[in-house]
Formats: C-alpha cells, sequence, structure tokens
C-alpha cells in the first residue's frame, strides 16, 4: 500500500471531493430542473434538485446582504483552515488528524465555488433546465450564486404521538434537510474529529503532560 507522505494526503483528498462535488452539482444543473427528482432507491434516497443561498443544510441568512457576508465569513473561514492544514502537514500531525481537516476545508470550499461563480456561468433553473455559459449571463453577480444541494435521504415517514407536545399530530420526516456532497465531507470531518481527537492529539498532551511534570519539579526543587 503506497503511503502519501507531506501534502499528497490532503491534495488527494481536496481533489477527489471537490471533484465529485462539482461535477454532480454540473451534472444536477444542467440536466435537471429546479425541483425535478429522481428515485434511487425507493422513497428513502431522492435526488432532489434545489437551490439555497445560504449554510449547509438548506440553511439560509436572508437578503444580499446576507449573503455578501455568509460568503465573506466563508472565504476567511477557508484561509483559516487551510493554514492551519498546513501547519500539520508541516509539524507532521497524525495522519488522521490531516484527514479530518481536509474533509472540513475542502467541504468549505465546494460550496465556496456556487457562491462564488455559479450565478454567472448559469442562468436560471427555475422551470427550465440551466445552461452552461449562457450568451445573456447568468442569473447573478460574483458572491451571489446558489449551493446547489440534491442529496435527500427521507428515510422515517410518520408522525409525531398525539401527546408530544407543540407537533403532536404534526407529520415526522428523517432525514428532512437535502445537502450535498461538500456538506457530506464537512460533516464526516467534523465526526472524525470528535471520535479520534484523543487519539490525533495524544502527542500534544504529551508534550504538555511533560511541561507541566517539568515545571512542578523545578518548582519543588526551588522550594527545597
Amino acid at each position: 500500500m503506497v503511503k502519501l507522505k507531506g501534502f499528497g494526503l490532503p491534495l488527494l483528498i481536496i481533489f477527489l471531493v471537490l471533484l465529485l462535488d462539482q461535477t454532480l452539482k454540473f451534472w444536477i444543473k444542467t440536466h435537471m430542473m429546479l425541483g425535478q427528482e429522481y428515485h434511487v432507491f425507493g422513497n428513502w434516497f431522492i435526488i432532489h434538485f434545489t437551490e439555497n443561498n445560504g449554510m449547509a443544510f438548506g440553511m439560509q441568512l436572508k437578503g444580499e446582504t446576507g449573503k455578501i457576508l455568509l460568503s465573506i465569513f466563508r472565504i476567511l473561514a477557508v484561509g483559516a483552515i487551510g493554514w492551519y492544514l498546513t501547519t500539520l502537514v508541516k509539524k507532521k500531525s497524525h495522519p488522521g488528524l490531516i484527514a479530518a481537516i481536509s474533509l472540513i476545508f475542502v467541504g468549505a470550499l465546494g460550496n465556496i465555488v456556487d457562491c462564488a461563480f455559479y450565478g454567472m456561468i448559469f442562468n436560471e433553473s427555475l422551470y427550465q433546465i440551466a445552461s452552461f455559459m449562457p450568451v445573456e449571463g447568468g442569473y447573478s453577480s460574483i458572491l451571489q450564486g446558489k449551493v446547489v444541494d440534491m442529496l435527500y435521504f427521507p428515510i422515517v415517514h410518520s408522525q409525531y404521538p398525539s401527546w408530544v407536545p407543540f407537533v403532536g399530530g404534526d407529520d415526522l420526516e428523517f432525514f428532512r434537510p437535502v445537502f450535498n456532497i461538500a456538506d457530506s465531507s464537512i460533516t464526516v470531518g467534523v465526526f472524525i474529529l470528535l471520535i479520534f481527537q484523543k487519539r490525533f492529539f495524544k502527542k500534544e498532551n504529551e508534550v504538555v503532560a511533560t511541561a507541566e511534570t517539568s515545571v512542578k519539579i523545578e518548582e519543588s526543587e526551588n522550594a527545597n
């Protein structure tokens, strides 16, 4: 098995995830109308084309100002994550930690591409299949594009029991949000960090513990 050294691992992860994310989004945008869907596996895995102006899993900040602020925040966040990832690689940190941060980085980057450029290179998808680089121009300007979402897993269809406060008798659907590969990449990266954080930061914790022990010994000697 080939072991990737240095920047090989993060670059491979970033390339593959970004390629999959953007390829699927391009296909959706140029083959489906907004709201159109295909049932892949019955009613629990559906390709459902939707767009949003904001964050992961369809959450939004309303208005043009909110959109610009979110785009700027995303760019700053990606820059900070990229700097941290570079630092981890140079320090030869745990490969799992590097992989997790790479997934978070490329997930954020994938959605930035939509926001930054899709408004300029595609026209609207409402009631029509969008064209790539239309003669009349795109549907918006830079940083005003919409994020393309399509992965929908409404695995559970039921109703809340009548005794549940506020929502009793309402429809219950799990999992409701529609998302994309970039969103999934961020989620997987975060889960990896949460599950394996002790292993990833073991070296750093050992260094801190050693330093604290040295300080205590020195203080003890000085006291004597």
